[in-house]
């Protein structure tokens, strides 16, 4: 099975605002980039989409390490709060979870493929985090001048 690595990070603007997520995607010496972005997001769910695009990418079952600086997303899959969501019928206590649609794409994609979750702490030097740090910024960006004329 082949071993990729994925980086990801996402942006917003303002929060809600306008934001972006990129991944970074590493087989061997091979790197592809996919990226994106939305008028009107949350940082987690910009964080979300870049986990879930990263996946997406794939084209057969890989083993994945998935590097991500949100907590969020980490602790969800490494504490096991996301089975214990979708066992709860996507709830967090008496409260719909947030962002529903994303985790259950998330939690689909993990059926597919064998994924690590790994944090990497932001801003300090990863030279992957750094690149998707600037590309999902920059999509947010293009989204403040397009959307502001």
């Amino acid at each position: 099975m082949k071993q990729v690595q994925i980086y990801t990070d996402g942006a917003c603007r303002g929060n809600p605002g306008r934001g972006g997520w990129a991944a970074i995607l590493v087989y061997g010496k091979h790197e592809k980039t996919t990226s994106g972005g939305e008028r009107e997001t949350t940082n987690n769910r910009m964080e979300l989409s870049a986990a879930i695009y990263g996946l997406r990418a794939l084209r057969e079952k890989c083993e994945v390490t998935l590097y991500s600086d949100s907590r969020y997303i980490v602790d969800a899959i490494n504490q096991g709060w996301l089975e214990g969501w979708r066992k709860a019928g996507w709830r967090r206590g008496r409260e719909e979870l947030k962002n529903v649609d994303l985790w259950q794409e998330l939690y689909e994609l993990l059926g597919k493929h064998e994924v690590t979750f790994e944090w990497v702490k932001g801003h300090d030097g990863n030279p992957y985090n750094e690149r998707c740090d600037k590309i999902a910024t920059s999509n947010a960006d293009r989204f403040l001048e397009k959307f502001e004329e």
